[in-house]
């Protein structure tokens, strides 16, 4: 029988229900823009993720694009990110006028390597982006860190890791604003598009939230040449029902996680979590330099599986203007050609891992 790589049907089988009810009540109350539900949800998520407040947004890009113009980023100001995630996070940089400047990434967490940041950072430095990368946070304490003694903003990228822990505190409230997606695949996932920003800073929540609406407070004074992005009323409705399931769900993933830390072989490499941290799964990524023998052994047996970011981001044609070549980042770019995303959602069970685990090591066998 197939294995998935991610399992939306059977995640939507669980809140049914609740979710037709929530979509239907929404029909019939004839409030479809920024109405009770989007309200509601930006309130419960806020309480969720103990930040000041949070605003619903149109997707996770426009959020990140959006919160860095709050904080008054664009033309001639430089971000500091990483290299290896998805387009969107250097395209919000662009699209708010910013230039992106690439760090390599930490071997081992696969994100930001925060010992390289200071050396990137030039009087045009105006923020950092780190990424919590397939549900793991970035090294929030050192980042903060290096952004007091420089005067910059912190602008987290948490889409892949709603539900996610660091010491204690929620990704989504590791930085001065942040920014989740709701793409149907993420842990907390919509029927459609949506995102969120969210942070510490009431002030950067509240500027976001203006140039949500056009950059209107009002829809009569526009005080900045805005966005028309905003959570869709249906969506917040569905949301509200997962806010409630997140947690089981996640806790599930982590369960499938320690089946494949037993069953896996030790020829590959597994996520490290560090002490402190709580990883949401969003992705189980594995690496082997035999990554394709793999992946070619898992899809004989009708089993999913992916390769992310195989051309990291200062590889993409988009952004030849920076001027990056093959080898400015070796460690991106070995990760890019070694990693591979296994099948990960709350409904597998043991045995299709075990099941997994065994193509895998027949593969490395051969």
């Amino acid at each position: 029988m197939a294995i998935g790589l991610m399992d939306i049907k059977g995640q939507f089988e669980e809140l049914q229900g609740a979710v037709e009810k929530a979509v239907i009540d929404v029909l019939r109350s004839g409030k479809f823009i920024l109405g009770p539900n989007v309200q509601a949800f930006e309130s419960e998520a806020a309480d969720y993720l103990g930040t000041p407040a949070s605003v619903g947004v149109a997707n996770g890009t426009d959020g990140l694009t959006m919160a860095l113009k709050a904080a008054g980023i664009g033309a001639d100001d430089e971000v500091i990110t990483t290299p290896f995630t998805f387009y969107a996070t250097a395209e919000a940089i662009a699209q708010a006028g910013a230039t992106p400047v690439f760090v390599d990434i930490d071997p081992d967490t696969l994100n930001i390597d925060p010992s390289r940041i200071a050396a990137a950072v030039t009087p045009r430095t105006r923020a950092i982006m780190p990424v919590d990368l397939f549900g793991l946070p970035a090294d929030a304490d050192a980042i903060t860190a290096i952004a007091g003694k420089h005067g910059l903003v912190v602008v987290e990228d948490a889409c892949q890791a709603f539900g996610a822990d660091y010491f204690g505190r929620k990704a989504g409230s590791l930085g001065d604003l942040a920014v989740f997606s709701f793409f149907p695949t993420k842990n907390l996932g919509g029927y459609g598009d949506g995102g969120l920003v969210t942070g510490t800073s009431a002030e950067l929540i509240d500027a976001t939230r203006v140039f949500r609406f056009h950059g209107s407070r009002d829809k009569r004074s526009f005080e900045h040449i805005g966005f028309n992005s905003r959570l869709d009323e249906i969506q917040a409705a569905v949301l509200r029902q997962g806010l409630n399931k997140i947690d089981d769900w996640n806790l599930r993933r982590a369960q499938v996680a320690e089946w494949y830390d037993l069953y896996l072989p030790e020829a590959v490499k597994r996520p490290l979590v560090p002490d402190g941290y709580v990883h949401v799964y969003h992705l189980y990524v594995i690496r082997s330099p035999r990554r394709d023998e793999i992946a070619a052994a898992l899809r004989e047996r009708d089993i999913a599986c992916s390769a992310y970011y195989t051309t990291p981001l200062h590889l993409q044609p988009a952004l030849a203007y920076l001027g990056h070549k093959l080898g400015d980042f070796p460690v991106t770019e070995t990760v890019a050609e070694h990693n591979l995303a296994l099948p990960m959602h709350p409904n597998l069970g043991e045995k299709q891992v075990q099941e997994i685990g065994a193509a895998i090591d027949k593969a490395l066998s051969a």
